[in-house]
């Protein structure tokens, strides 16, 4: 009769077993596979990374048409979105706005908040573990009030060119990649298509981000010709819309809060350029007010001398 093998020995068996069949993990890439499938053999039973980002996107309640139209212009720009209702901007948006990224299986969010039907906010944030931004939105124009020539298919994949300022501060970096994880289309999306037939331009002007949505347009005389790559003297570029900028207020550690990376030391809040621009009406009525009090105590001051001739005609 065979002897039992005991219970230490069959776990030290079984941990070198497992040490012998693991292999290593490959690097993770944002755009597909960590390793390239020729790469692997067919019987190697490695998984594939695939980039499952998806973006919810949706707004606060009381937002008025404009900004709801930019909203939904981005919406169409973004294959890998889920649009949602409104949530209220009151009180603990932060935890609301996590459960429902997680409900929606989504890994991040574009929150559009609207306060006093004038100013919008847009807040840019990776759930549930952060990091986020808070922008104030400036000069929106949308594909409605546009109206360009550009044309590109819907739910094709953007290139995304960023200017050479992200890559000289520690904030524009972490922008940089918050913004190229959001609004690249992960590859082997099921609502994208396999073309590159347009191209997002994130540019940094006066310490704002500017967006430009470009389509590759390419003059083909008679039958369809394919170009070479790399071939730009025969590409054209013809703006889509829509346009919008970006002005950053605060970096966040966290979702939708939490300790403070960075703060933009030059930002001014809406509220108190429009309490100026008031102080600077009321300062123009003052002036007229003591104006006129002063011509009056000179008037007092300086009475004009009796004309003689002055009551010649009533008689």
């Amino acid at each position: 009769m065979a002897k039992k093998r005991k219970h230490s020995e069959t776990k030290a068996a079984e941990n070198e077993n497992k040490e012998e069949t693991t292999p290593e993990r490959p690097k993770r890439t944002l755009f597909g596979f960590k390793t390239s499938p020729e790469d692997v053999k067919e019987n190697d039973s490695t998984p594939f990374f695939r980039n499952k980002e998806k973006v919810l996107v949706t707004c606060s309640r009381r937002i008025s048409f404009r900004y709801r139209h930019l909203m939904l212009n981005l919406v169409d720009l973004l294959p890998h979105c889920k649009k949602d209702n409104k949530v209220e901007s009151k009180g603990s948006k932060g935890t609301d706005l996590n459960e429902l990224v997680e409900l929606r299986s989504c890994s991040s969010c574009l929150f559009f908040e609207c306060r006093k039907g004038k100013d919008l906010y847009l807040w840019m944030a990776k759930c549930p573990n952060g990091p986020s931004v808070k922008f104030l939105v400036n000069a929106v124009h949308t594909m409605e009030e546009l109206k360009l020539t550009g044309n590109h298919l819907k739910g094709s994949c953007p290139i995304l060119t960023f200017s050479a300022n992200f890559d000289k501060s520690p904030h524009w970096k972490l922008l940089k990649e918050m913004i190229t994880q959001i609004f690249a289309t992960p590859k082997d999306h099921r609502k994208s298509k396999p073309y590159h037939d347009h191209v997002y331009v994130f540019s940094i002007a006066d310490d704002h981000i500017w967006f430009r949505n470009y389509q590759i347009s390419t003059d083909h005389t008679g039958t369809a010709q394919k170009l070479d790559r790399g071939d730009l003297e025969n590409m054209t570029l013809i703006e889509v819309g829509p346009r919008f900028c970006l002005n950053p207020i605060k970096l966040f550690s966290g979702s939708f809060g939490g300790p403070t990376l960075y703060e933009n030391p030059f930002y001014v809040s809406p509220n108190t350029i429009r309490s100026m621009e008031k102080r600077q009406k009321a300062g123009k009525y003052a002036k007229k007010v003591k104006a006129k009090t002063r011509k009056k105590m000179h008037e007092l001051e300086n009475p004009l001398e009796v004309d003689e001739f002055a009551d010649m005609w009533k008689e």
